[in-house]
């Protein structure tokens, strides 16, 4: 049986921008002692028991910056500038008091060589600082400020373009990970791990994937879509041969999704001409990737077979990921992509995919999200966007833009509302009476059909413009066009907050103006659960939680392939929602987890990545869609929360499978049921930790753990059973809790224990 699949990005994606470029300034220096925007943290080990060993990212705990008695020339009395004025270098005084820091100076280098010989300074300053930097060598700090001439010694920080403000990888904690010892610093993480995309292929010339910098290496498949960033390019359709297609990225989803998994770190990014002011990177900045194209060309469904065929390659290959931002109807134990999906994790290939965008609703996750051993991704929001400013009198509304025009000149108008139920406003899917928004601008909602379907009727009924409001909690989204509206609509349309509805509702017939003007809008509205994100339980007799976790699939920020910029475009970009859009998330945060344990001289199974990433979730963060403050307690939503990669990298106990179901228990049965879950140390150490069961959900079945604490051994595993006993009145439905794993009193994991009362 073949089953169509289908790309699992959400309502309202995004087309792209300009193709403009920008410079990003590099910070040189400051002289905080705390960790710094940018800051990239090495491999170089801190001296044990030292107090002034590096502590955390961003400290080279090999040089130093080393500050010496006396003002430098900019602040000394001598040779302070008056204001407005600049230093005089070739004033006597200027030089005088020169002369005398460098006699300072050679006396700190004079008894470096008599009581440090390992030290060396590098470079000297007597403006900004008077000072000098010092490669330690393994001199402490604690040496050189003994020094006679030292009033401060410090580790240098390091500094590159910063990726600090890049919302995604902020909300997923990824840059702390990165920092760690273990991953070696922004510019390291993932590297020498391998990712395949099972999508619509990968632009290779997009500067995301540019090769510069990566080793020389074997690349697979249509080498005239490859380089060695993008290692391999094969194309994997029923009729591609027939057809002449190519794994060349026709359409944009894949290079999107590649983006955030593994774009190159520090991208410039340009969004309808707006800047963006941060340099995105992807979770995994430095890994490799494999572009395996199951819907070529225009193709957009994918069958069983062509996906599984491209699993196996890229298991064939050597991918250590694969991440498949696609879904189609599950069905149950017998769905063999899912059967594929987990007989190559328990291969060692961790499989990243799509929860579905068929929710809200229980029973919703889709194929091969569905498999018990997939990575299952759920999306939340990210607070950003790209657009304009609606001025309503006083009010002043920010209004994002998609695929739509935009006005070219400040537009004034009236306000025409299209009212309706949701919110006061219709939702403009049938044609509306014919001259009724003449010269006004259309205010209407969201939901029922296409953003181009309503825009078109606004369109037709005399619209000058369009503002479409969101119907789900939070920021306004990047609306996509749907090529099905023939003709397309022509006028220029946005997109605002629910919030606005009331405002918006009550200034019928106001004039407002969309400016032409574009900005960057950073909000608050993060981690809010998408209405569209697919939910559990599985559908299969054993009714497994889905998804395992949730990461950013709202207004990601992402590259797209050049062809959908301005002709000539050297770069793209694009903001997109779906699950297809979380689903890289997780792939990334798989690909560092790896990448950390290699370092360690860990190879992990593919059983415990995934319980790295989803057992160690930040819980209690995730909020509702229907209001975007109510925080979100059912597992079949959220999973074990949202990710976090700094904690996946320092996870110490595995847990599998990572979430425990006990299936359906027949109501009034009073059934007890057992299962075993199996710990795994992380760390190559023995670990001791002790469990417990909290955080019910539900009332009349209880979930329990013996509280003796357990050893789990350096290698090889040990199991702990855990017991969910319904009595004869629970009532039918979800009943979860959570198992809880702690060290010291520390909690280093939870999993989900789920049961549904049938």
């Amino acid at each position: 049986m073949n089953i169509s699949f289908r790309l699992r990005s959400g309502p309202g994606r995004a087309a792209a921008a300009t193709a403009a470029a920008i410079v990003v300034a590099s910070v040189l220096f400051a002289n905080d002692a705390g960790a710094a925007p940018g800051a990239i943290g090495t491999r170089a080990a801190g001296t044990a028991g030292n107090a002034d060993a590096a502590r955390g990212a961003g400290v080279d705990s090999g040089s130093a910056l080393v500050q010496l008695a006396g003002d430098p020339l900019s602040t000394s009395p001598r040779t302070k500038p008056a204001p407005g004025q600049k230093i005089d270098f070739s004033a006597s005084a200027v030089k005088a008091e020169r002369a005398r820091l460098s006699a300072t100076r050679s006396d700190f280098k004079q008894w470096l060589r008599a009581n440090a010989p390992q030290a060396k300074v590098t470079d000297e300053y007597d403006t900004a600082l008077n000072g000098v930097a010092v490669r330690l060598g393994g001199t402490s700090l604690d040496t050189l400020r003994s020094a006679p001439q030292v009033l401060s010694a410090q580790y240098e920080l390091t500094y590159s373009p910063s990726d600090d403000n890049d919302p995604d990888l902020a909300l997923i904690h990824a840059i702390e990970a990165w920092r760690t010892q273990a991953v070696g610093g922004d510019a390291d993480a993932g590297r020498g791990v391998k990712v395949g995309i099972v999508d619509t292929g990968i632009d290779q010339r997009h500067p995301c994937f540019s090769d510069a910098g990566y080793p020389a290496t074997p690349q697979l498949g249509d080498r005239r879509f490859t380089n060695n960033k993008v290692i391999v390019a094969k194309v994997f359709a029923n009729k591609a041969a027939n057809l002449g297609l190519t794994p060349e990225a026709v359409q944009d989803h894949g290079t999107h999704v590649a983006g955030t998994v593994a774009c190159n770190l520090d991208t410039p990014a340009v969004v309808h001409g707006v800047a963006i002011p941060y340099a995105v990177s992807g979770v995994a900045p430095a890994a490799q990737l494999g572009n395996y194209n199951v819907f070529p060309g225009e193709i957009g469904s994918a069958r069983s077979e062509d996906i599984v065929d491209a699993l196996q390659a890229a298991y064939v290959d050597g991918m250590d990921v694969v991440n498949m931002s696609l879904g189609g109807s599950a069905s149950g134990a017998q769905d063999l992509l899912t059967v594929a999906v987990d007989n190559l994790d328990q291969g060692g290939m961790i499989s990243a995919v799509a929860a579905g965008n068929s929710g809200p609703g229980h029973d919703t996750v889709e194929s091969p999200g569905s498999a018990e051993r997939a990575l299952t991704a759920g999306a939340s929001t990210v607070g950003h966007f790209v657009g304009a400013t609606l001025s309503v009198g006083a009010a002043q509304y920010a209004v994002a833009t998609g695929d739509f025009a935009v006005v070219s000149a400040d537009l004034t108008a009236p306000l025409g509302v299209v009212t309706g139920p949701v919110n006061g406003l219709g939702t403009a899917c049938t044609a509306l009476p014919a001259g009724s928004l003449s010269g006004k601008i259309a205010v209407l909602s969201r939901g029922a059909c296409s953003f181009s379907t309503k825009i078109k009727v606004a369109q037709d009924a005399g619209a000058a413009a369009t503002i479409v409001v969101n119907n789900v909690a939070g920021d306004p989204i990047s609306m996509a066009s749907d090529a099905t509206v023939q003709p397309p609509p022509t006028i220029p349309a946005y997109m605002v907050g629910r919030s606005a509805a009331p405002g918006l509702v009550a200034a019928n017939g106001q004039a407002a103006t969309i400016s032409a003007a574009l900005s960057y809008f950073r909000t608050g509205n993060d981690n809010i659960m998408a209405g569209f994100s697919s939910q559990g339980p599985t559908d299969a007799s054993f009714r497994r939680v889905k998804p395992d976790l949730v990461t950013p699939g709202v207004n990601v920020l992402s590259s797209i392939p050049l062809q959908f910029c301005a002709a000539g475009a050297t770069t793209c970009w694009a903001f997109f929602q779906g699950t297809s859009m979380a689903t890289p998330h997780a792939a990334g945060m798989a690909a560092v987890v790896i990448d950390a344990a290699r370092a360690r001289g860990l190879s992990l199974a593919a059983e415990q990545v995934r319980s790295a990433v989803v057992n160690t979730a930040t819980e209690g963060v995730l909020t509702s869609f229907t209001d975007g403050t109510t925080v979100v307690t059912d597992v079949n939503i959220t999973g074990a929360g949202r990710g976090d990669l700094a904690s996946a990298v320092a996870a110490q106990v595995a847990v599998g499978p990572v979430s425990t179901s006990f299936g359906s228990i027949p109501s009034g049965s009073g059934q007890t049921r057992t299962a075993t879950v199996t710990l795994s140390s992380l760390t190559g150490a023995a670990v001791t930790v002790v469990p417990s069961v909290s955080s019910v959900v539900g009332s009349g079945v209880t979930f329990s753990v013996p509280s003796a604490p357990v050893v789990v051994p350096a290698s090889g595993s040990v199991t702990v059973t855990v017991t969910a006993a319904a009595a004869q009145g629970a009532p039918a439905g979800d009943h979860s809790a959570m198992l809880r794993l702690a060290v010291g009193g520390t909690e280093v994991a939870h999993s989900v224990l789920y049961a549904f009362v049938a």
